[in-house]
């Protein structure tokens, strides 16, 4: 009975790091995408990762030939929206309590608009299924997903650097 269960455990910790292995750079693309942090910098994108692969590995045995890959994303995409409502008071809203300011290539969008475009763009979830993650109707994604892109094609401009005031000698 024991070295069933061992075989069993250390079947399942293969697979597990088999999936990974596989999907683990590209979670935390997506994850960093998300966050709006640099590669090279992105400690909550790494926190949000370790958090679905974890809640990934403890549901393993309950998955029954579903798509680990969906469940690592739809976890990370609710943690980081919850994430975003309670740290941003919303997912509109922009500005930040305490924090720096994302610097990633997304970081013009709301947490909203990020999260909608990682998914739709990035992931290719359909709309509906988006939609349905998210419990916003699928025009609202639409809506959002579109703003979104046209953010990107057309960016805010930057503020201009202080001009340094020259005193004559």
């Amino acid at each position: 009975m024991r070295k069933r269960q061992a075989s069993r455990n250390a079947r399942r910790t293969r697979e597990f790091e088999a999936f990974v292995a596989g999907a683990g750079g590209r979670l935390l693309h997506a994850a960093t995408l998300l966050t709006a942090e640099p590669r090279t910098g992105n400690p909550r994108a790494r926190r949000l990762l370790t958090a679905a692969l974890a809640h990934t590995y403890a549901v393993w045995d309950r998955l029954h030939g579903e798509d680990p890959y969906d469940r690592a994303r739809q976890y990370m995409a609710v943690r980081f929206a919850r994430g975003a409502w309670h740290q941003h008071g919303g997912l509109g809203r922009t500005h930040l309590r305490g924090r720096s300011a994302p610097d990633g290539v997304l970081r013009h969008l709301t947490p909203q608009e990020r999260l909608i475009l990682v998914l739709r763009l990035y992931e290719g979830v359909a709309e509906e299924q988006a939609a349905a993650l998210l419990g916003l109707p699928a025009e609202r994604v639409r809506v959002i997903c579109a703003r979104a892109v046209a953010t990107l094609l057309h960016p805010p401009r930057e503020a201009a650097a202080p001009i340094a005031k020259v005193v004559p000698s």
